[in-house]
């Protein structure tokens, strides 16, 4: 008799396929992909995807990140629900952005003193914050560094010409990410941090966990180490948050 057993809490091939959570280095391989580039990264679409989706009776287009990670081989999809709309919060206040990425509330223009380069502030689109962070993680943008989009305005209408030019660009490129499991079936991707490859600073991702509407609604590894998900391994976190963060609008300010 030869029976290679494992533990029956370990996830195994045969059961599904293999899941996993916890802090990742990941490359970025495609962003909102037809079917055939779908395939073309070994994802066996059954029709072409849609970008658009309808929540609460609201119209978001989608910007649908595929993110790889190297060993074991896996692939994980990272959802932005954007709108061509600007951000408010609750309170009535817009949320404005510069060109190097910062980030407040605030029902005028902001002229605080660490508000930089005010020239360039306007009005942030919603999901645009979220857009501008994952890009700064994959592009290593120094604290500082500029961080815009030409097409901004084309982006949160679904237009992803520019953002798909960075797969290139940013080829050699990776950033770390948090994934979890939700419904012990789908892998999802933490939405309130990204991190930088170097310095690899998972206490970073603690924070925002810990911040008010920092929770994520996943199943993830206690120690936030990556590695193969088992439900007796995980933290379940299931606190319910709006699909574009508008919960945070009392906040004063993103830097």
């Amino acid at each position: 008799m030869a029976i290679e057993s494992n533990n029956s809490e370990e996830v195994v091939a045969g059961g599904g396929y293999q899941l996993y959570t916890g802090i990742a280095a990941v490359s970025v391989v495609a962003v909102n992909p037809t079917q055939a580039e779908l395939q073309e990264i070994g994802i066996n679409a059954k029709e072409e995807p849609k970008y658009s989706v309808e929540i609460n009776e609201e119209e978001f287009n989608k910007i649908v990140f595929y993110l790889r990670h190297d060993d074991p081989n896996m692939t994980v999809r990272f959802d932005i629900l954007a709108k061509p709309e600007h951000r408010l919060s609750k309170s009535g206040k817009a949320m404005w952005i510069n060109n190097i990425g910062q980030m407040t509330w605030s029902e005028e223009a902001p002229v605080y003193d660490w508000w930089k380069n005010s020239d360039s502030s306007r009005k942030a689109y919603v999901g645009e914050d979220t857009l501008v962070n994952f890009t700064k993680a994959w592009a290593n943008v120094a604290n500082g560094g500029k961080i815009s989009f030409d097409t901004i305005d084309a982006i949160m209408k679904g237009d992803v010409k520019e953002l798909k030019q960075l797969i290139s660009a940013l080829n050699a490129n990776k950033l770390r990410v948090l994934i979890g499991v939700k419904d012990e079936k789908y892998q999802t991707v933490y939405n309130r941090h990204f991190g930088r490859l170097k310095p690899a600073n998972d206490s970073l991702f603690v924070k925002a966990l810990n911040e008010d509407y920092g929770s994520f609604n996943a199943e993830y590894a206690k120690d936030l180490k990556f590695g193969v998900y088992s439900p007796s391994m995980i933290v379940a976190d299931t606190a319910e948050a709006s699909p574009f963060k508008e919960e945070e609008g009392d906040k004063d300010a993103w830097m």
